[in-house]
């Protein structure tokens, strides 16, 4: 089993770099999807994701339940893409996105943070570092940065290998290339 987060900001090129990761793997890939669209634009922007996709590779839809999905599908000999937990935090957080009867963002996290290191294959993440920036105005932008951020902390702890993207480049803060 190998982990492997991938850290960076809004269009640091984050997805890619995972992207290409795993195509080096010469593993078979499970693309985790888990954006819901919202308007047109986002759609867009899963469009674009979409179409950067290898055709053979199998994608999971998973905007709720990430630790279910993860367990059902990760598989030795394989790898899976996670893309990612920033948009499963906030879709778990956010009341105007509608997570589901039941969801609770407390139980998700744990769920996932358990899961991890139990799951077999080859898992990366993909999640935006939302901390360098300033303290933002309004109370659920609050939550959502300190959730993020101790998400990826934790996330950080389990994984094997943790990189930080910028401008498209690697930075290796944990493990080995």
């Amino acid at each position: 089993m190998s982990i492997h987060l991938i850290l960076g900001g809004a269009r640091s090129g984050k997805s890619t770099y995972a992207e290409q990761l795993a195509i080096a793997s010469d593993l078979p890939v499970t693309y985790i999807a888990t954006a819901q669209v919202y308007d047109d634009e986002f759609g867009q922007r899963i469009e674009h994701h979409k179409t950067r996709r290898p055709k053979h590779w199998q994608t999971v839809e998973a905007p709720f339940n990430l630790a279910n999905t993860l367990q059902m599908v990760a598989k030795e000999n394989e790898c899976l893409i996670v893309d990612c937990l920033t948009l499963w935090l906030a879709q778990c957080i956010c009341p105007d996105c509608a997570p589901p009867e039941g969801v609770d963002w407390a139980q998700e996290r744990i769920a996932l943070l358990e899961t991890l290191p139990k799951l077999q294959g080859t898992i990366i993440l993909v999640s935006n570092e939302v901390g360098m920036g300033i303290v933002p105005l309004g109370e659920i932008n609050r939550q959502f940065q300190d959730e993020q951020g101790r998400l990826n902390q934790a996330v950080a702890k389990i994984a094997n290998k943790v990189s930080f993207i910028a401008a498209g480049l690697p930075i290796q803060l944990k493990g080995q290339n």
